[in-house]
């Protein structure tokens, strides 16, 4: 089967039964009878289309898309319109899971660069605590004082560093996605960067014996924070792939699909970062013991896997359904 002449041949029509997909999620008062057969007729048309295609190339690109098109046509042709909470809880609890699923090796790639940039700042540091001057931005490291770890709960004001920390993280995120325009350059940049300037400070922690206490300082709202990084990163990388390596299709229909699945994955870090500022404005810097502060990490860390656990099984549930209604 040539995967390349069949997607040629068939794309006008999946073009349509998403356009005809958008407009039933958004402008519901305006389709008409013949918008709903339509729907039903090209809905039945991918079906077979995706059942040929996942014979012969199951791990294909073409295959994901025309996957996730006929699942969301699924919904629309099956399913009773549920109400804006019950979509709400879908796209965060079924549909991006898929997605994050989907792009788990750029979401890997983007984790193995922050690891690999921790890993030279630290070696870097540990090797010479002068290299630390040379990481970190101009002014920091002269603040760095492990003995002073921990000093000024009673004079922070919480809900300022809170906000302060979430638009922070909410730009790096943003900036790690759309960067992914630059080939991914600058998303691999971003990632080594702020890798190396963890394990910078890491270095400087363990060198005064004081490694418990940084990491109770950055765990409870790193976890969370670094898994939204790296969604974001991974998103940006791999628009910057689809630029570089289009595949057997067509370079626009590729990089355009690469970034609406992206920009999606992005909303998926928002509400990550949003608790993520919280934590770090309220818990990391209170007076709560370290061993607190540890089992609120473990807390965020679990929490998080069973997001990701629950997801996918409610995604396999529904791709369950689908199949059997076919």
């Amino acid at each position: 089967m040539d995967i390349t002449s069949f997607w040629h041949k068939h794309k006008a029509a999946w073009a349509e039964l998403e356009q005809l997909v958008e407009r039933f999620a958004r402008k519901q008062r305006h389709i008409t009878a013949a918008d709903i057969d339509r729907l039903t007729h090209l809905y039945k048309k991918a079906s077979a289309h995706l059942a040929l295609i996942r014979s012969y190339h199951p791990a294909d690109e073409i295959t994901l898309y025309l996957n996730q098109l006929v699942s969301r046509a699924h919904n629309l042709t099956y399913k009773q319109q549920s109400g804006s909470w019950q979509q709400l809880r879908h796209f965060f609890g079924v549909h991006l899971i898929a997605l994050m699923h989907n792009r788990i090796g750029f979401i890997g790639m983007a984790a193995l660069l922050f690891v690999i940039g921790g890993i030279s700042g630290f070696v870097a540091v540990l090797a010479d605590p002068l290299n630390l001057y040379y990481v970190l931005p101009q002014g920091m490291a002269e603040q760095i004082d492990p003995s002073r770890l921990g000093e000024g709960h009673d004079a922070i004001n919480s809900p300022v560093l809170s906000t302060m920390i979430m638009t922070n993280n909410m730009r790096v995120a943003i900036l790690a996605f759309v960067s992914g325009i630059t080939f991914g350059l600058l998303p691999i940049y971003l990632l080594l960067f702020n890798g190396l300037l963890v394990g910078a400070l890491a270095a400087v922690y363990f060198q005064a014996d004081s490694s418990y206490a940084f990491w109770a300082y950055i765990l409870p709202h790193g976890v969370i924070e670094l898994t939204a990084i790296f969604i974001a990163g991974g998103a940006g990388l791999h628009m910057g792939y689809r630029l570089l390596v289009p595949g057997r299709y067509d370079r626009k229909h590729q990089f355009l699909e690469a970034a609406k699945e992206s920009a999606q994955l992005l909303l998926a870090t928002l509400p990550l970062l949003f608790v993520a500022g919280i934590i770090e404005g309220y818990i990391t810097p209170s007076s709560l013991s370290l061993e607190v502060k540890y089992l609120v990490a473990a807390a965020t860390m679990l929490l998080l896997a069973l997001w990701y656990f629950f997801g996918r099984r409610r995604q396999a549930h529904n791709a369950s359904r689908a199949f059997i209604s076919k």
